[in-house]
């Protein structure tokens, strides 16, 4: 019987189509845990002699060359543990095991560390793009053992989206960098997501316009965005109900979920001491949706005042330019948290490449990120996207165009938490004085816990009521 090159575990839609994927370069060995989901992937989705069906572990693992390559596309967590744990019997020493799941990547570390005195080698492998980028090639971010990529590479180079710059895939570091880089690329997703919703809801409510109209205008503007997500807006605002025919943006309940990852980029960012306001804002803004029927209730309690009337032909460019600012202010905190994260953990990243295998089959590719890689070209040790040659006029340029989007948003008593957050960590990190001298004040009045002075060295303690 012929030898399978990988295996995969967990035929989810993401698993069936990336099964599908490796399948047209390599032959690949299929398990579901459910038989049932196996036999209905092979009957209704497999036409290639390329793939296999296993229904047990053994004769997965018996199909496949040596030394053995399995990867796991199931939920994050403990089905993650309890799969590793029934491989265990059946894996010899250099096997590898591929985790393409969401994994908290302290997880990722702790499984490293345990399978490595097992003489099994542990990649951490963060996928994004969707059941379509899944099926047609997406952005894979590996972290890990690296002589296990190696061994790899060419299933996921052929697997992987491509550019005229190569195949969105590259090795970034040891243990979790992998998948710690792609909490961090969902964290920037939140941002920008929440920031262009605001921008939608603006143009709802301030400006009157209907779901075709903005349909149209984020069209226009991804002519220069080349965004993912501008792109998807775009169809989404344009889309009926085929049953109703009215647009189905109008239709869908305003509560938005989350799956955890930019809730973890958050909480980690707040471990290692580093302000992310843009993506917390995304998060929160994830939060209080949630609160639907508080909400409700509440806006029977408070008056909603008129609409601020606006010129919409002249606030539609300074949405763009907002739309613009937000969205490189969320880069610039995802790569700050990165900078600090690989000096932490040791991760030795490279954030030019990280800004180009993000240029294409992951959710946050735009052309913002061919700036990106040419700033870290110039500077990889650049310590703020803010200050890159090419961000520096334009941001100050589009943060100009802010005044009025926020004052006719406050006069509507419009919301745009992620906007004022980007606007906020760009004035504060330009700001040469902030009012933390007064927080100090406050600390060493009530806990005498120190400051430091401006016009001379030392720590120092005041008795401020002698």
């Amino acid at each position: 019987m012929p030898k399978y090159e990988i295996a995969l575990i967990g035929l989810s839609v993401m698993g069936q189509n990336l099964a599908l994927n490796i399948a047209e370069n390599h032959s690949i060995a299929v398990y579901n845990r459910t038989e049932s989901k196996t036999k209905e992937f092979m009957e209704k989705k497999v036409k290639t002699e390329n793939i296999k069906a296993s229904y047990d572990l053994k004769d997965l693992l018996s199909s496949l060359t040596k030394p053995r390559k399995i990867m796991l596309m199931i939920k994050a967590g403990e089905p993650v543990d309890l799969v590793i744990e029934s491989l265990l019997p059946y894996l010899e020493n250099d096997d590898i095991i591929i985790d393409g799941g969401n994994s908290h990547f302290k997880d990722t570390n702790r499984r490293t560390k345990k399978l490595a005195e097992k003489g099994i080698r542990y990649l951490g492998v963060g996928i994004s793009g969707g059941e379509y980028g899944a099926l047609h090639g997406p952005s894979i971010m590996p972290g890990g053992n690296k002589e296990a990529y190696q061994e790899v590479e060419a299933i996921l180079k052929d697997a992987a989206a491509k550019t005229e710059k190569g195949a969105c895939v590259s090795y970034l570091g040891p243990d979790s960098a992998g998948h710690y880089v792609k909490m961090i690329h969902n964290g920037i997703e939140y941002g920008i997501m929440e920031i262009t919703a605001e921008i939608y809801d603006y143009m709802r409510k301030v400006m009157a316009l209907e779901p075709s109209q903005m349909s149209e205008i984020f069209a226009e503007w991804n002519q220069d965005f080349q965004s993912y997500l501008v792109e998807i807006t775009a169809k989404i605002l344009k889309k009926e109900d085929p049953q109703n025919g009215e647009k189905l943006i109008n239709l869908i309940l305003d509560k938005a979920k989350h799956k955890g990852t930019g809730k973890w980029s958050v909480q980690n960012a707040l471990d290692l001491g580093v302000a992310v306001p843009t993506i917390n804002a995304g998060v929160n803004a994830r939060l209080l949706s949630a609160l639907k029927t508080e909400r409700v209730e509440n806006s029977k309690e408070f008056h909603s005042p008129d609409r601020a009337k606006v010129e919409n032909e002249l606030i539609i460019p300074k949405l763009k330019s907002a739309l613009y600012f937000a969205s490189v202010i969320a880069y610039a905190e995802g790569f700050k948290l990165l900078q600090s994260a690989s000096k932490e953990y040791n991760y030795q990243l490279n954030y030019q490449e990280i800004a180009r295998i993000w240029e294409d089959g992951c959710i946050i590719r735009s052309a913002i990120l061919e700036a990106i890689q040419k700033s870290f070209a110039d500077n990889n040790n650049l310590n703020t996207l803010i200050k890159a040659e090419f961000f520096k006029d334009r941001l100050k340029a589009a943060g100009a165009d802010l005044e009025e989007i926020f004052t006719t948003a406050a006069l509507s008593e419009l919301p745009l938490t992620a906007l004022h957050a980007a606007s906020d960590y760009f004035n504060s990190l330009k700001s040469e004085n902030l009012p933390a001298n007064l927080i100090q004040a406050q600390r060493d009045f009530f806990g005498a816990h120190t400051y430091q002075r401006r016009d001379k060295e030392g720590v120092f303690h005041t008795e401020w009521e002698a």
